[in-house]
């Protein structure tokens, strides 16, 4: 006992003002933002040693951003405090603050008779629970020291277990988007009818300084007359507004058109086909055609004759919705198939494996079969496949966008393998970006070379990650920063296609 109690006597040098706090870090901010301990200004930094540890049995995760950045903390600490002194009295950092790795002498010196002890054991009596440890050591630091004391978590449960035992707890806020009001889909623009007649004829406008100074670079519009009449159109900025550059359809190779079926959609296809944007966020619940816009227009753009882009990469975070089924077994992309599964459906709507029915001779065929059920089925049978379905080994059917794959002309990437990789002349779909954080999109998009668009789609009212939320997410965040810049648009589906049923089960459930 007298060894810990030497250890323990150096005390932390923590700043004393009326404007100064005692911030006490949760092991997930510093996982989730390495260099959070440099955005704290100018208060004091606590990180109680139970951290230290949990950041210990993750570093180790070699294929992961979780282990990355546990190893990335360990080397700021190791620069920070580089010996035992530095460790339990605190540094100086550059913007201000300090920074001290905290003990708990009430666990040490087995003292819990303190009250912020008593009501610890009182409300969380189980103290082998790292979370309960490191409030513990909070409430050590808020009866010790006179500043402040608050617990940084980006844990929902640990930041109500902090309040329930007297601990001010809070989110780590720093990449967190403004709070902002529900904003339209798109803005209306009153013009009058010859204007729009001009623009129709031209092809661009030019708005008032007050009209522009409300618009960003990219953003869509609508103008409207007083006489109800209407044109889809896009901000340029400097006061140009220009019409939208969409064809009249766009396809798959060998497979069906798709056309945009309400105003929101003509948005994205105009984004998703212009070869001056090389990001593009977009929001929108289920059903909205995220994902079957987007891809349709990828692949329509590997086969014209302008031949943007040399192939499609599609991939998306591995979060389950509910309990998981485990580890997968299977190569990369077997793994990866469930996870992707949207995308097959979409493949399989843009590429069909049989030709769409007629409506005009749909009848007849009805009434052919109820007459002739028998030699129908018998014909069936020895019928050969259709021209546009081939056979792999063995027989096995080849569905039509399963040659896309092979051919490699689609690709299925693993985020947990992108770090180091360059993408170059690729139409790169990031499907759910809303359960990544900020720094993980960052990642992937610095992967993204000349020649190449990315696109970030996802629903922020539909996250499954526990350490994002609607202000803190990859996706929102993106958004949010790169607004108003000349290579990024953003478009925002408010109105579901998939069918009425689910339009209604997105709004009403």
């Amino acid at each position: 006992m007298e060894n810990l109690s030497r250890a323990s006597d150096p005390k932390p040098q923590l700043k004393v003002s009326t404007k100064v706090k005692t911030f006490v870090l949760d092991t997930n901010v510093l996982l989730h933002d390495p260099q959070s301990i440099y955005k704290f200004e100018d208060n004091n930094l606590a990180i109680p040693v139970e951290v230290l540890e949990e950041l210990d049995a993750i570093k180790s995760e070699q294929s992961t951003e979780r282990g990355r950045n546990a190893r990335r903390v360990h080397r700021i600490l190791q620069e920070l405090l580089p010996d035992s002194r530095s460790m339990l009295e605190g540094v100086k950092l550059p913007n201000g603050g300090t920074l001290s790795v905290i003990i708990n002498r009430y666990l040490v010196e087995q003292n819990l008779a303190s009250p912020g002890m008593q009501r610890l054991r009182a409300v969380l009596p189980d103290l082998s629970k790292k979370d309960n440890r490191i409030i513990a050591c909070a409430l050590f630091i808020q009866e010790q020291f006179p500043p402040p004391t608050i617990l940084v978590t980006k844990d929902v449960n640990v930041q109500l277990k902090a309040r329930a035992v007297g601990l001010a707890s809070e989110d780590y806020l720093n990449d967190k988007v403004p709070e902002a009001v529900e904003e339209a889909s798109y803005q209306e623009i009153p013009v009058t009818i010859y204007e729009l007649q001009r623009f129709c004829s031209e092809g661009f406008f030019e708005l008032g300084d007050d009209e522009a100074s409300q618009l960003y670079v990219n953003e869509y519009l609508l103008l409207r007359s007083p006489e109800g009449k209407t044109m889809p159109a896009r901000y340029y900025g400097d006061g140009l507004v220009r019409r939208l550059k969409i064809p009249e359809y766009v396809k798959a190779p060998g497979g069906i058109p798709i056309r945009p079926r309400n105003l929101e959609q003509q948005f994205f296809m105009d984004a998703l086909l212009d070869d001056s944007l090389s990001m593009i966020t977009c929001f929108g619940k289920a059903g909205t055609g995220k994902t079957l816009i987007s891809t349709a227009c990828a692949l329509h753009q590997t086969q014209d004759e302008a031949c943007r882009y040399d192939g499609v990469s599609i991939s998306r975070p591995v979060i389950s919705l509910g309990k998981d089924i485990g580890f997968l077994p299977g190569t990369l992309d077997e793994k990866m198939k469930p996870w992707l599964q949207p995308y097959f459906d979409a493949l399989e709507v843009l590429m069909p494996s049989k030709p769409p029915k007629d409506p005009q001779f749909a009848a007849k065929k009805v009434s052919k079969k109820k007459k002739k059920k028998h030699d129908e089925a018998v014909l069936s049978m020895s019928a050969p496949q259709p021209a546009h379905v081939t056979s792999g080994p063995g027989g096995t059917v080849i569905k039509p966008y399963e040659r896309l794959i092979r051919s490699g002309l689609v690709e299925i990437e693993a985020l947990c393998f992108i770090r180091g990789r360059s993408i170059a002349r690729r139409f790169f779909i990031l499907d759910e970006a809303q359960q990544l954080t900020p720094h993980e999109v960052k990642t992937i998009i610095t992967r993204i070379s000349e020649g190449s668009k990315i696109v970030l789609i996802g629903d922020p009212a539909q996250i499954d990650n526990p350490y994002v939320d609607s202000r803190s997410n990859g996706l929102v965040y993106c958004y949010n920063r790169m607004k108003g810049q000349p290579l990024a648009a953003h478009i925002k589906l408010t109105k579901g296609e998939r069918s009425k049923l689910a339009e209604l089960a997105a709004d009403l459930l």
